[in-house]
């Protein structure tokens, strides 16, 4: 995820990627599209334009994942037990006239909230990687949908998480190690 996307000198288009083979019978997969954002410290211009695959089918699995909704549903933050947190959301309604997306995420430091990189995505886009979360930092990202003039832009959707430090959830699973080992061991003694 979040690979910079080749540089393209002169006109000629990037080569087209190779063909798989297809079992009989079977119907072409739909091509993907892929996902094309710039990612921007907060308050400077510019940025560079990467392309990333989306992450479609993902689904949050309990024991290493944990999901948050924003208010409205829309917008959902899976917290994964590496640290990174994949957002997902649906495509907005309407359709017509969308140029993309605005991410914006802050955190809550001691005394107070901090900004984050800023983000813009591809219209195409549906989800987006954030590789590392600091740990008991309490986020809060937003993500709003860029129309083209005249259409406003509806509502920002908003989530907020707070990440589990990596030093408690090595404590979580050795605690839970430990007490299942001694469980096992009583019911021995037990029988």
């Amino acid at each position: 995820f979040g690979a910079p996307a080749p540089a393209l000198r002169g006109p000629a288009p990037p080569p087209p990627p190779p063909a798989s083979p297809r079992q009989a019978g079977a119907e072409p997969a739909a091509e993907e599209p892929w996902c094309p954002y710039k990612v921007g410290a907060e308050g400077a211009a510019g940025g560079r334009l990467c392309f990333r695959p989306p992450a479609r089918g993902f689904q949050c699995a309990a024991r290493s994942c944990r999901a948050h909704r924003s208010p409205g549903g829309a917008l959902v933050a899976n917290v994964l037990r590496n640290g990174s947190v994949l957002l997902q959301w649906g495509p907005p309604r309407p359709a017509a006239g969308l140029r993309g997306f605005a991410l914006n995420c802050s955190w809550d430091g001691t005394y107070t909230r901090f900004p984050c990189d800023s983000v813009e995505l591809g219209a195409a886009c549906r989800d987006y990687l954030l590789p590392e979360a600091h740990g008991s930092v309490r986020y809060r990202l937003c993500l709003q949908p860029r129309y083209a003039p005249p259409r406003p832009a509806p509502p920002a959707q908003c989530v907020e998480f707070r990440v589990e430090p990596a030093a408690m959830r090595d404590i979580v699973v050795a605690m839970t190690a430990v007490g299942g080992s001694i469980c096992v061991m009583l019911v021995f003694i037990c029988l």
